[in-house]
């Protein structure tokens, strides 16, 4: 048995297909931007704990050696890292910014060398503080 098409009603009416598609448009304005937001969110977080991370091992490096570390790469080396992280506002390994420290900040330390690290990005965290000031 062949199913019947009554005449006028096989399908939707403009009018129906445009108020779906305002409801989906409503809905993709809602959520793209908190994704963006989430996804911010979520670097900031791998960034303080990357910052963390090459702070304590500096820190480590400076104690074990008597003198603080020149460069990422002298951590690496000396098995203090594996890898250098990446700097997730920045997607590279190479833009952190280096503090070198002026002076010896330890009367065992023998020579200056590399005193903090702070992301190479320029843009403006979501609490409005420059991610180069963490």
């Amino acid at each position: 048995m062949a199913p019947r098409i009554r005449n006028g009603s096989a399908g939707f009416t403009l009018i129906e297909l445009m108020i779906v598609m305002a409801v989906i448009s409503i809905l993709i304005s809602i959520a793209v931007p908190l994704y963006q937001k989430s996804v911010i969110a979520a670097k900031e977080s791998v960034l303080r704990q990357n910052l963390f991370t090459l702070r304590t091992v500096i820190d480590e490096y400076t104690y074990d050696k008597q003198k603080a570390p020149q460069t990422l790469e002298e951590l690496v080396t000396a098995g203090y890292l594996r890898q250098i992280p990446v700097d997730p506002m920045t997607g590279s390994n190479r833009t952190w910014k280096l503090i070198m420290e002026d002076a010896t900040t330890s009367v065992n330390q023998s020579e200056p060398g590399i005193f903090d690290v702070r992301s190479g990005s320029d843009k403006i965290a979501l609490d409005g503080t420059p991610y180069a000031d963490w």
